[in-house]
């Protein structure tokens, strides 16, 4: 498997769906997000506004 993802160039994918899939949100337990992912979710949000469908 490693030989085929260096000749494709192709980065590793999970088949699990990471930890949304089981329900969480975020990976840390704090209450308050920080800046960072606000910021990422200020994005997210405005992206999904003007999304044309």
């Amino acid at each position: 498997m490693a030989v085929g993802m260096i000749v494709q160039k192709k980065s590793m994918a999970s088949s699990c769906g990471g930890l949304g899939s089981v329900g969480i949100d975020k990976a840390c337990d704090c209450d308050d997000p920080c800046d960072k992912r606000k910021n990422r979710l200020a994005k997210e949000q405005a992206w999904k506004e003007n999304q044309i469908i």
